[in-house]
Formats: C-alpha cells, sequence, structure tokens
C-alpha cells in the first residue's frame, strides 16, 4: 500500500497540475493583500480590517482552499480516465480498492499541502499590506495555529470530494462542472428550501473550524466536512469495482 501511495504522490508531483494551482493560490493571496493595501470604505476608515475578528475573517482561507482542492483532486482523477493512465494503475493493483484508496490519500496529501501553502500566503501578503494602513497585525499565534490547520483540513477534504466525482464522472470537464455544481449551485439553492440547512454547508463549516462563526460545534463541523468528502469518495470506490476499462 505504502508503494501505490508513493506512485500516485509521484504522478501528482511530476505534472503541471500541482504547480498550476500554486500559481492560482498565489493571485489570490496577491488579491488579497490588494484588497487591503487599497480598498476603502465610503468614509476611508477600512473597518473591515480594525479588529482582529474582522481580520480573521479576511485571512480565512478554508472555503477558498476546498473550492481550489476540489478542482486538484478533480482533474487529478479524472485525467486518469482520459489519458488511459487508469489501465497501468489497475494493472499494478488488480485490487482496485488498494488503488483507488492510494490515489485518495495521495490526492489528500496533496491538497492539504496546498492548501496550508495558500493559507501562509494569504497571512504573509496581508501582514506586509497591513503597514500601508492605520491598523496593526491583530491576530495571535493561536488564530493563525487555528487558521492553518483548518485551512489544510479543508484542503485535504476538499480533494478528497473532487477526486470521488472525478472518478466517477471520468471527463475533465464534467468532473469540473460537478464540482462547481456541488458547491457553488447546489448548496444555495437547498438553503433556500431549508433554511436550517444553511449551518450544514462547506462554507459554514469551514468558517466554524476557522473561528469565524459559532453556528455548530467544532466536532460537528469536522463530522459534517468529512461526510461531504466521504459520500463522493465511497460512492467511487464502489462503483469502480465493476467499471470495465479499455
Amino acid at each position: 500500500m505504502l508503494r501505490l501511495v508513493r506512485g500516485e504522490i509521484r504522478k501528482l508531483t511530476t505534472t503541471n497540475l500541482p504547480g498550476g494551482f500554486l500559481v492560482v493560490l498565489v493571485v489570490v493571496a496577491g488579491l488579497d493583500a490588494a484588497i487591503v493595501a487599497f480598498a476603502t470604505d465610503m468614509d476611508g476608515s477600512k473597518t473591515f480590517i480594525s479588529t482582529a475578528a474582522d481580520q480573521r475573517s479576511l485571512v480565512a482561507f478554508a472555503s477558498n482552499a476546498m473550492m481550489i482542492t476540489s478542482l486538484f483532486g478533480a482533474i487529478a482523477a479524472a485525467r486518469e480516465y482520459g489519458h488511459r493512465t487508469v489501465v497501468p494503475m489497475f494493472l499494478t493493483s488488480p485490487n482496485r480498492t488498494r488503488a483507488v484508496l492510494a490515489q485518495l490519500t495521495a490526492v489528500f496529501a496533496g491538497g492539504a499541502v496546498l492548501a496550508f501553502l495558500g493559507q501562509s500566503l494569504v497571512v504573509a501578503g496581508v501582514a506586509l499590506a497591513l503597514p500601508t494602513t492605520e491598523y496593526d497585525f491583530l491576530l495571535t499565534s493561536g488564530d493563525l495555529i487555528r487558521l492553518c490547520g483548518a485551512t489544510t483540513f479543508a484542503g485535504g477534504i476538499g480533494a478528497v470530494f473532487g477526486a470521488g466525482l472525478g472518478a466517477l464522472s471520468r471527463n475533465i470537464g464534467g468532473a469540473v462542472t460537478t464540482v462547481f455544481l456541488a458547491l457553488f449551485v447546489i448548496p444555495p439553492l437547498v438553503v433556500q428550501m431549508f433554511s436550517e440547512a444553511g449551518s450544514w454547508i462547506p462554507i459554514s463549516l469551514y468558517a466554524v473550524l476557522s473561528g469565524v462563526s459559532s453556528e455548530v460545534s467544532v466536532w460537528a463541523a469536522f463530522a459534517a466536512l468529512s461526510a461531504w468528502a466521504l459520500l463522493p469518495a465511497i460512492t467511487a470506490l464502489v462503483v469502480v469495482q465493476r467499471r470495465d476499462v479499455v
């Protein structure tokens, strides 16, 4: 199993996919820094960075991390079918459950690393831009540890979520579209029909983990987010067992 995971990590790290997503993270961090340096309220007071709570909300990167790493995981899994590299993967390990678990493990690690780097870049960008304002960096070391931990988890969960949908779609375009629908289109519609569901969509749950919100308990948010990733991942594991691969 360890050799399979190492092989999957090698597949991820020897392509341009992680580098492309890292560029996206750098752009996001730069945009956050530009917002702090140049954006103003109507009266010029920049109240959106005037308290520690406001800065934590600005710096919290978890919800963005899930979207970015979901796309990362979806493309990583779907391209295996598009490029037919899934054939040698299953020939190397005829036990498809082990092969897919190794892929999900590698994708989880890759998503977690990307999210951690993204959160670090956002924090650094905002910290460097704050001297252009009248406010200091108000987050404590405890806030930063919690933000980084929540975002790292968000990245891993998002990547597994996307990989599960990618394995089910088997097409990069379909996988990306499915991720977009699952994270940005369907949740708001569900919340409009059932308002109590608002606390259980990813963006709300990551706000809880990041310390921005307290709508549900931290452990409930952790469990619910794990369920978001496990549902498509387990479905993909079941479907892959009887799928013809040619």
